[in-house]
């Protein structure tokens, strides 16, 4: 499949349809014929930190490192960590590539290193991902429910959080509230 959104940021448009999904930025991490996976990177979970994540796995990490947030990654698997990174870090075929620059690891091994003094020099933690099944991204991308921006290391790893969707939209050029919640087709 050539025309792959695997590295690309999917913004959802005004109006998407799902409470869950509105102002929502993921980083797609995988997307072929038969399914797509990404990572939302601008919802924070309320409350919790990289501390007490590292904590239920006994894992202790410095002050600077454990008071991030952690993010709501999206419904599917909640209970699996998902780390976005930069590519200075590797757990072997833990660790896939999702375009230059980043790289994503769901294994312990990222966890014992971002609580060690091996941290990737950028990460983000999310727990839980979205997930499509083979057509349904294609289908909501017709409907105009996402649209696609070019991966930014800015977007994906700065603060605010927050701003994250705004400076995706701004990054194409547009005011966010230039943006309609309709849908049509011209």
């Amino acid at each position: 499949m050539t025309d792959t959104l695997m590295g690309k940021l999917l913004v959802a448009m005004p109006g998407i349809g799902d409470p869950r999904f509105e102002r929502t930025v993921i980083m797609m991490c995988a997307h072929d014929g038969e399914h797509a996976m990404g990572v939302v990177i601008n919802k924070p979970k309320d409350e919790l930190t990289l501390s007490d994540v590292l904590g239920h796995l006994g894992l202790e990490a410095e002050e600077s490192v454990a008071e991030r947030i952690v993010f709501d990654g999206g419904p599917v698997r909640p209970d699996r960590g998902f780390v976005l990174h930069s590519e200075d870090f590797a757990a072997g075929e833990g660790t896939q590539d999702v375009c230059p620059g980043i790289r994503l690891t769901a294994t312990r091994e990222v966890l014992e290193a971002v609580a060690g003094d091996h941290a990737p020099q950028r990460f983000l933690l999310a727990l839980g991902c979205a997930g499509w099944s083979a057509g349904q991204l294609e289908e909501e991308l017709r409907h105009n429910a996402w649209i696609v921006v070019d991966a930014d290391n800015s977007i994906i790893f700065d603060e605010p959080h927050e701003d994250k969707w705004s400076r995706a939209i701004r990054s194409l050029g547009f005011d966010p509230a230039q943006l309609s919640g309709g849908v049509g087709n011209a």
